[in-house]
C-alpha cells in the first residue's frame, strides 16, 4: 500500500515516529502511556491496531497491557477498561487475520512460481 493509497494512515505513522523521536520517555514507556490513554479516551480497535506494531517492536507484552489496564482502572472506570479489553481483542484478531492472509498469499505466489518452472 502506497502513501497515495492511505494518506491518513501514513500521516498517523509519521506522527507516531515523531513522538517517539521527540519524547523524553523511553519508547517502551511511551507506548505504555499511549495504551493507558487509548483506554481513557475509549479508543476504537483501529487505534490499538495502529499502535500494535510499534508496541510489539519496543517489547510490550500482553502482561504489560493487562498491567496498564489494571493500573488505570480506578481512574477511568470499569466500563472503559471492559471496552478497552474488547477493542484490543478485536484489533489483535484483525492483525492475526491479516498476517494469515499475507502468509496465504505468499504461499500461493510460491506455488504459482514453482508450477511455472
Amino acid at each position: 500500500m502506497s502513501e497515495q493509497d492511505a494518506p491518513v494512515l501514513e500521516a498517523l505513522a509519521d506522527i507516531t515516529l515523531v513522538s517517539l523521536e521527540r519524547s523524553t520517555l523511553e519508547p517502551r514507556e511511551l507506548m505504555l502511556a499511549r495504551i493507558a490513554v487509548l483506554a481513557a479516551v475509549d479508543a476504537p480497535p483501529a487505534s490499538y491496531l495502529l499502535n500494535a506494531s510499534t508496541a510489539i517492536d519496543v517489547g510490550i507484552t500482553l502482561e504489560d497491557v493487562q498491567g496498564v489496564l489494571i493500573a488505570v482502572a480506578p481512574i477511568v472506570g470499569t466500563p472503559r477498561i471492559v471496552a478497552a479489553a474488547g477493542n484490543i481483542t478485536q484489533a489483535l484478531g484483525f492483525a492475526v487475520a491479516m498476517a494469515e492472509a499475507e502468509i496465504e498469499a505468499a504461499l500461493e505466489r510460491q506455488s504459482e512460481a514453482g508450477a511455472g518452472s
